[in-house]
């Protein structure tokens, strides 16, 4: 993985993340320049001097964009707008939850990449989602070819939104004829921050309001929607696949079967942590007022007693050097999943790079394996193929 910041890990994951989304190495690295001092004091510190830098960075980006439509050139401003809103995405993720500025920098990102999606012409399509009395947002990126096309519902971890999941795959399952709804379901994102909304364990709950949204639309298969999430939504979208028996097929970009009880772990430093002011960041995100009542909400956060019952084909792909998630989640989700008709396992190595966490290092060859793996089962779908095969099965 890129280190600009050596030794703390949490500012290298979101550098790197950001490089996924698209970002310019030269302009990150002047950003960086004006903070690599202050990251030596640790992840908590320096993170609103990280914030100034990098929104320096994507406002002069903004204002370049705005000369480029002006000028006509509209593809060339939202290419820069599209790596404007990745700027503003990584300095708002990097903040306490009560520091003010983000909460305007968060709706500039959002700004932004509504210019993005205009100015690009990339035919992303905002989806409101009525959900239990409120809602929460997806961004629904269209597959190419004719006719109604198989769909992926795509949720998030712990901190991620729907705008990182949509420049972070980019054409990848569209250009296989794959559609992809990416939510902010409740506890990220949109969810969160505008409506309030905590995350839940249950999560088949908000995943079938999201098929409700779709699956009556003339582009999306209705017979062919699945489920997928990465980090945290690894526990989400098995989950969700389990009980919401709508869901045909289910991906778990980085296995996390258990992450209630990784929580007793991280308190005894076990692992590394995805974002600063950790332990805030995870009670603001499941609503709950302190550490003692987060604690107690834990346990039901488990795949443990539920993953007999998924009954449908399950890729699992989990990084070698996977620093926050241990790989023998991802080996639980596995052996436990006895009724389900195929589970693949993939573990990314050195050889093929994706080794970090839902492999921040390098998107690119995973996000392409689960592509491929998603087209082949629907494709299978479609012909009649689906037919049962061992339940574990170990790839590369």
């Amino acid at each position: 993985m890129y280190e600009p910041f050596p030794g703390n890990y949490v500012w290298n994951l979101g550098v790197n993340i950001c490089l996924c989304m698209g970002a310019a190495m030269g302009e990150i690295d002047k950003a960086n320049d004006e903070v690599r001092e202050i990251a030596r004091q640790g992840a908590d510190q320096g993170t609103a001097a990280f914030f100034d830098s990098w929104g320096r960075m994507a406002d002069r980006l903004v204002e370049l964009g705005r000369s480029c439509e002006a000028a006509g050139h509209k593809l060339s401003a939202g290419e820069k707008y599209k790596r404007a809103t990745a700027y503003y995405m990584t300095a708002e993720r990097m903040q306490a939850r009560d520091y003010e500025p983000r909460k305007r920098m968060y709706r500039t990102m959002l700004d932004t990449m509504a210019r993005a999606i205009e100015a690009g012409d990339l035919g992303w399509e905002r989806v409101e989602i009525p959900y239990e009395g409120s809602h929460f947002p997806g961004l629904f990126i269209p597959g190419e070819g004719e006719g109604p096309r198989p769909t992926m519902i795509f949720c998030n971890g712990l901190d991620s939104v729907k705008e990182m999941i949509a420049l972070s795959i980019g054409d990848t399952f569209a250009r296989r004829g794959i559609s992809v709804l990416a939510v902010d379901q409740p506890g990220v994102g949109e969810a969160l921050r505008l409506n309030g909304l905590p995350a839940i364990h249950d999560t088949e709950r908000w995943a079938g309001a999201a098929i409700d949204a779709i699956e009556g639309r003339a582009d999306v298969d209705g017979d062919r929607i699945g489920m997928m999430g990465w980090s945290l939504g690894g526990y989400y979208a098995p989950r969700a696949a389990i009980y919401e028996k709508r869901f045909k097929l289910c991906v778990a970009w980085g296995g996390n079967h258990n992450w209630g009880e990784l929580q007793s772990r991280r308190l005894k430093n076990e692992g590394e942590n995805p974002v600063p002011h950790y332990w805030d960041h995870v009670m603001w995100v499941w609503g709950q007022r302190d550490l003692d009542s987060f604690m107690a909400l834990m346990p039901q956060v488990t795949l443990d007693g539920h993953m007999d019952k998924m009954t449908v084909p399950f890729l699992i792909t989990h990084g070698a050097n996977d620093r926050q998630i241990p790989r023998e989640y991802a080996l639980q989700s596995r052996d436990q999943a006895v009724n389900s008709p195929r589970v693949d396992f993939k573990l990314f190595t050195d050889a093929e790079g994706g080794v970090e966490h839902c492999s921040a290092d390098n998107m690119g060859p995973v996000k392409s394996f689960i592509a491929d793996w998603v087209r082949e089962r629907f494709d299978d779908m479609a012909h009649g193929r689906q037919g049962p095969l061992p339940a574990a099965i170990s790839i590369g």
